[in-house]
């Protein structure tokens, strides 16, 4: 309890994203086992899900409170079962915890999203859709593998996963996805350590199939981080042509290396950039045939993956992102030949990153134009129609949030 109580305190000062604030103390604390380590980060996970309603349902001030207050709400135990984790007092105050009722909260406290999230959710959205999505992102995202083409196929990988015990089945939209049962160890299995797998929401690999690479296209990752797309774009495009990963982060990519030393890709270039204005970018301008931009946002999409950024993420920041992301569709639109296309991504649900930003640079860019994104998907033999921008949601798609737009170079 009381390391619990201590990890707990440590993710809660929002300094740094809560997989790493739990990574490094899974280092620092090596007794754990894998059980106990499951264990525990599911509990933190659930809190950070479901803290606004915790913090007004059980008046809790205190991680260890939260933590409690979490055992009983959450994972439902059983008072009788708490005596040896409670202290008499705190006994008491779970009896009225447990009875506690949701009834009376707001609408954005029982949805457990900040008030001005839930606002601007709700600008956007019917109130039935914004309860839909609310009720999604409280619910921990499922797991979803994207098959790596290059070495198997999705059926050889799924009939492996039976042998292992695992239960998947083919992603309902994704042509190389599988979704997965549980939360089995991926990363110890040979499958994984061969590179024949990777851990990749559908939504992420569905914005790489809009992206349609070609097998002797010039690609260009421009916003790549760790790679995932990356990889996935690597594959599409049979490891031909030439596909650059940019980021401004040498840590990320760096943490890409050895994930495409397992892919077997050949064709993958990662470049550290200083930023949009970088000489690799003024090198490559007019040159490219395809651009990927899963630029930087407010995540708000991947809640369930991400909770704390419910917490981390304040709406000053929403501003700032914007700003970003009109410089990076600007000078990353430079790069693409006459008859080239971009893909603008975010995993964001906010209108002021997505549509927006696109319709801005569409007003000062009269050389693009913006093409259908279900017909894109669709001469990929992938059927799903959410208008002329993709637009993927967790209580309708059971994907994270994403948005996309496909923009082409016409002059």
């Amino acid at each position: 309890m009381e390391a619990a109580t201590a990890l707990l305190r440590d993710v809660m000062t929002f300094e740094h994203p809560a997989d790493r604030v739990i990574g490094q103390f899974f280092r620092t604390n090596p007794k754990f086992g894998q059980r106990d380590r499951a264990l525990l980060a599911d509990i933190i996970y659930d809190i950070l899900r479901h803290r606004r309603r915790l913090e007004a349902l059980c008046e809790a001030t205190n991680p260890r409170q939260l933590l409690l207050a979490a055992l009983v709400k959450l994972q439902g135990l059983s008072l009788a079962g708490m005596e040896g984790v409670a202290r008499r007092p705190e006994l008491d105050w779970l009896t009225a915890v447990r009875a506690a009722d949701a009834s009376d909260l707001s609408p954005a406290q029982r949805l457990d999203l900040p008030d001005w999230m839930y606002e601007r959710l709700c600008i956007q959205y019917p109130a039935d859709s914004v309860e839909a999505i609310g009720r999604a992102l409280q619910r921990a995202a499922p797991l979803d593998l994207r098959v790596n083409t290059l070495k198997t196929t999705r059926q050889a990988v799924l009939a492996r996963l039976e042998e292992l015990g695992v239960s998947g089945r083919p992603t309902p939209y994704a042509p190389t996805g599988i979704r997965v049962e549980g939360k089995p160890a991926i990363q110890q299995f040979d499958l994984f350590k061969s590179g024949e797998i990777e851990v990749q929401d559908e939504g992420s690999q569905l914005i790489a199939q809009l992206l349609a690479p070609r097998r002797q296209d010039m690609v260009v990752d421009f916003c790549a981080g760790a790679g995932g797309k990356t990889l996935a774009l690597g594959a599409l495009m049979a490891s031909q042509g030439r596909l650059y990963a940019f980021d401004v982060s040498d840590k990320r990519l760096s943490n890409l290396r050895p994930r495409l030393k397992r892919s077997g890709l050949s064709n993958v270039f990662p470049q550290r950039i200083a930023g949009v204005r970088d000489s690799h970018v003024k090198r490559l301008a007019g040159k490219v045939d395809r651009v990927l931009l899963d630029v930087p946002c407010s995540g708000l999409g991947t809640l369930r993956r991400n909770p704390d950024l419910k917490w981390r993420t304040a709406e000053a920041d929403i501003a700032q992102m914007i700003t970003k992301q009109t410089e990076i569709i600007a000078s990353a639109s430079s790069l693409l030949k006459p008859g080239g296309r971009m893909v603008y991504a975010t995993c964001s649900l906010l209108r002021e990153e997505n549509q927006a930003i696109v319709e801005d640079f569409l007003a000062r860019n009269p050389g693009f134009t913006l093409a259908d994104s279900a017909q894109c998907l669709a001469s990929s033999r992938i059927e799903l129609d959410t208008g002329t921008f993709l637009q993927l949601r967790p209580d309708l798609h059971g994907t994270d949030g994403f948005f996309a737009a496909v923009l082409t170079r016409n002059t």
